[in-house]
């Protein structure tokens, strides 16, 4: 007796498989779109981030976010943050921008947040209705107005469950980033320079020397112990800080965003300032994915050696502990819970 099989389920099978292996590819989902808000327009960062993501040509890394809304309030006591206010507010206005007269009402119009005032010293009490809200943010430089309230804001956005980040700028300079990568191998010691412009609310590196600050540890990383403070024979403000394993690393004041880094495998420029696109690149990749480009560990210590400087100075230039400065911010924090 010969045995018979229906050989049609092979033959569809076949030509399916045939199909699906010939059939062009589905063309990729558009990104999800969000929906941005500014809080603070006393900042040439707002004006800036806005035209660059409410360009009619976004690129690709941008496509899909555009800043929609903005409550403007600034500091009432910064001459230079009242000023910019008007202009500014009406700089974004003109991009399509929505201005409310509330955070609350920012936050009923939007998806994600840039905190953007520039006086570091509210942003505390202007992130909480974000964290309650449960918005990822990106909160611009400084990160707080002192070095207790970045340790307040990063434990609550942690009981919040929301997304925080803070960097500046110079964090995504080429330079700097390739050495953070391996180009010369593990780094011995780097000096940075930026300008430090002062205001007297804040912490003296808080306000503009943190630029520099920031790329001094994009290249060493964290792991620093004690820091030290001095002034160049110019008066200019020098910062020395001592990381694990004997390295080193430097601040120093000065007129432009440069420096230098010795490694394993040669030396190398860092510091360099290439524009506030790959920050915003960054801030966007962080808003579609909730995970941070810089690490709390590495933020709170950049302004544990900020506070630390100021400390040193206090105490005419004798080392100060970094551990020691981060557990007294640590311990103020829990004693006002």
């Amino acid at each position: 007796m010969s045995i018979r099989f229906d050989s049609r389920p092979l033959t569809l099978l076949a030509a399916f498989t045939m199909f699906l292996c010939c059939a062009p590819p589905l063309p990729a989902q558009p990104p999800k779109t969000l929906r941005a808000g500014i809080i603070g327009l006393d900042t040439s960062h707002a004006t800036a981030f806005t035209d660059i993501l409410n360009s009619d040509n976004p690129s690709p890394e941008l496509a899909g976010c555009r800043i929609v809304a903005a409550y403007p309030k600034g500091s009432p006591d910064i001459e230079s943050s009242v000023k910019r206010v008007p202009e500014y507010t009406e700089a974004v206005r003109k991009k399509g921008v929505e201005i409310v007269d509330s955070i609350d009402e920012l936050l009923k119009r939007v998806d994600v947040v840039f905190l953007e005032t520039n006086d570091g010293r509210p942003h505390l009490e202007q992130v909480r209705p974000v964290l309650k809200a449960g918005k990822p943010v990106f909160i611009d430089k400084p990160i707080a107005g002192s070095l207790e309230d970045a340790v307040a804001i990063f434990e609550e956005a942690r009981r919040a469950r929301v997304p925080v980040f803070s960097a500046s700028s110079l964090r995504f300079g080429k330079n700097s980033l390739a050495v953070r990568g391996g180009s010369i191998g593990k780094v011995q010691n780097c000096e940075t320079t930026s300008p430090a412009n002062l205001e007297k609310s804040h912490p003296d590196l808080f306000w503009y020397g943190i630029h520099g600050v920031e790329s001094l540890f994009t290249v060493m990383g964290t792991g620093c112990e004690t820091v030290e403070r001095t002034l160049s024979a110019d008066g200019k403000i020098v910062v020395q800080g001592r990381w694990s394993g004997g390295r080193t690393g430097l601040f120093r004041e000065g007129s432009g965003y440069s420096g230098t880094a010795k490694g394993e495998n040669g030396e190398a420029s860092v510091g360099s300032y290439d524009g506030y696109k790959p920050l915003v690149e960054a801030i966007v990749a962080f808003f579609r994915s909730g995970k941070p480009p810089v690490s709390e560990e590495e933020t709170l210590e950049i302004y544990t050696f900020m506070e630390a400087a100021d400390a040193s100075k206090r105490a005419n230039g004798a080392p100060v502990s970094m551990k020691e400065v981060l557990e007294k911010a640590r311990s103020a924090v829990r004693a006002r819970q």
